[in-house]
């Protein structure tokens, strides 16, 4: 096999040619990391590679398959992590002046439990700049993440090196976190599958001052490579309250189910988003492949829809407000539109907060009721395709000093109400741009919304595409 193609072996590949002995973890843990080392340039997708914790996992696991002993879950698979998230001994920037150079003393718990699961780190991938608060594959200390299908275009969100490294075939398995679509906005960009498990799935630590917004979860190249990374991360975790006490389920074997008789409600705008044409149409084209298969699907505008933007623009500046404390030390290395956000918080007072957070408890219980007639919703990911990733917005977009969410409004209504979403690739623009499906499930449905989405690649296959920039 060509070197440069194991990069693109999903977890089920690689475990069967470890068995079969035609490869062995060492070599694709050497050969990933030349491909990273020779892609990488062109993309900037990791922000530091660490090859001697990939193979001294990797010859751990080569041992494993060498004694015929039983593997674990994951063993040795390449995986990626976040940058925003610890790593024990290895320096992690949160993607800030404020804190670059920080060597956590403990990992978080999703990646000890890829590692304890036979996973092999090979580098930490990068984020959006400050603490992931934009949408945008920006970062002052790292520059632009490059969409892999066109350069100097955005590729969304903190977990933009997450979805680029999925792209460009740095290995199967890539975590992420998602705190307003940081997960399902860099699978829409960059043409792979991202998954946002319920609230705490898998847990979260350190727990993020959001309001419990973030989930943590994979963004891969297919729904069963997803489906593996959240069964390995999932369970309880006591540094983690609000994480669920369930254990995981065997995701990966329960992926095909029948759509036939599925009720699916489909929203174009939710009642109030803008969405460009060449998106809304190509998502109008993949809502077709759920009616074939004998779905049920009714076009809708949730009632809950429209009140949305008024709330996220209050709780998005209100919740990293804390970090005024920084600007007389760091303003000047620090994103003007996240300084000029958490100005714009500066006045709220505590009454307000409270107050907004009543609306927002009622907004969500909309949301849930609303699903209650549903099995699953389908919207559009994102309202835009890939734009330059040195603006906020796009250019025939209004213009705002911080208001990047205005193309953005599918992805935080289910932060917000804790609900299982992903967003799978459905479709390219005129111009060659990705667009993603997004496909939400009733809370705790984690399983729900994986078979969706396995139905659905089966109907529409994506993952033989490569980027350009991945050559």
């Amino acid at each position: 096999m060509y070197t440069d193609e194991l990069g693109y072996l999903g977890v089920a590949d690689l475990a069967a040619h470890y068995r079969t002995g035609t490869l062995s973890p060492v070599e694709v843990a050497k050969a990933v990391l030349a491909r990273i080392e020779r892609v990488d340039p062109a993309v900037n997708a990791m922000m530091r590679l660490t090859p001697d914790h990939a193979l001294d996992a990797a010859r751990r696991s080569e041992e494993v398959f060498r004694r015929g002993a039983t593997p674990r879950l994951l063993e040795g698979v390449p995986v990626t992590i976040k940058d925003l998230q610890h790593t024990k001994g290895v320096q992690t920037d949160f993607a800030s002046a404020v804190t670059q150079g920080t060597i956590p003393d403990v990992d978080a718990p999703c990646v000890t439990r890829l590692l304890d699961a036979g996973a092999m780190m090979l580098g930490k991938t990068t984020s959006a700049a400050e603490w992931g608060w934009k949408g945008v594959s920006q970062a002052p200390i790292s520059g632009i993440t490059h969409n892999p299908w066109a350069k100097g275009m955005n590729a969304g969100a903190s977990s933009c090196g997450a979805g680029v490294a999925a792209a460009c075939g740095y290995g199967p398995l890539h975590q992420g976190g998602d705190g307003a679509g940081s997960i399902r906005m860099p699978a829409h960009f960059s043409g792979v599958y991202g998954f946002k498990p319920t609230h705490g799935r898998v847990p979260n630590w350190p727990m993020s001052n959001n309001d419990l917004a973030t989930h943590i979860g994979p963004l891969t190249r297919t729904v069963e490579d997803a489906a593996l990374m959240t069964q390995a991360m999932a369970g309880p975790h006591v540094w983690d309250y609000t994480s669920l006490e369930a254990p995981p389920q065997d995701y990966a074997s329960r992926l095909k189910a029948d759509m036939k008789g599925k009720r699916i409600a489909y929203t174009r705008d939710l009642g109030h988003a803008r969405v460009d044409p060449e998106v809304a149409e190509a998502v109008e084209r993949a809502v077709t492949a759920f009616e074939d298969m004998g779905a049920i699907v009714e076009a809708v505008t949730p009632t809950w829809g429209a009140l949305g933007p008024e709330l996220v623009r209050f709780f998005w500046p209100a919740t990293f407000s804390g970090r005024l404390r920084h600007l007389p030390e760091f303003e000047s290395r620090m994103d003007p539109g996240f300084v000029a956000m958490i100005r714009y918080a500066s006045g709220f007072t505590a009454a307000q907060f409270m107050q907004m957070r009543e609306r927002r408890f009622a907004y969500v219980q909309a949301i849930h009721e609303f699903m209650e007639g549903f099995d699953f919703l389908l919207s559009p990911a994102v309202s835009v395709a890939a734009f330059p990733a040195d603006k906020l917005q796009p250019a025939h977009w209004p213009q705002h000093e911080w208001d990047w969410l205005m193309w953005a409004e599918f992805s935080y209504p289910f932060n917000w109400s804790g609900s299982p979403a992903a967003s799978i690739p459905c479709g390219f623009t005129p111009a060659g741009l990705p667009v993603g499906l997004q496909i939400v499930g009733r809370r705790f449905d984690d399983l729900g919304v994986l078979q969706a989405s396995a139905a659905f690649e089966t109907a529409r296959p994506w993952a033989q595409h490569r980027p350009p920039l991945a050559a």
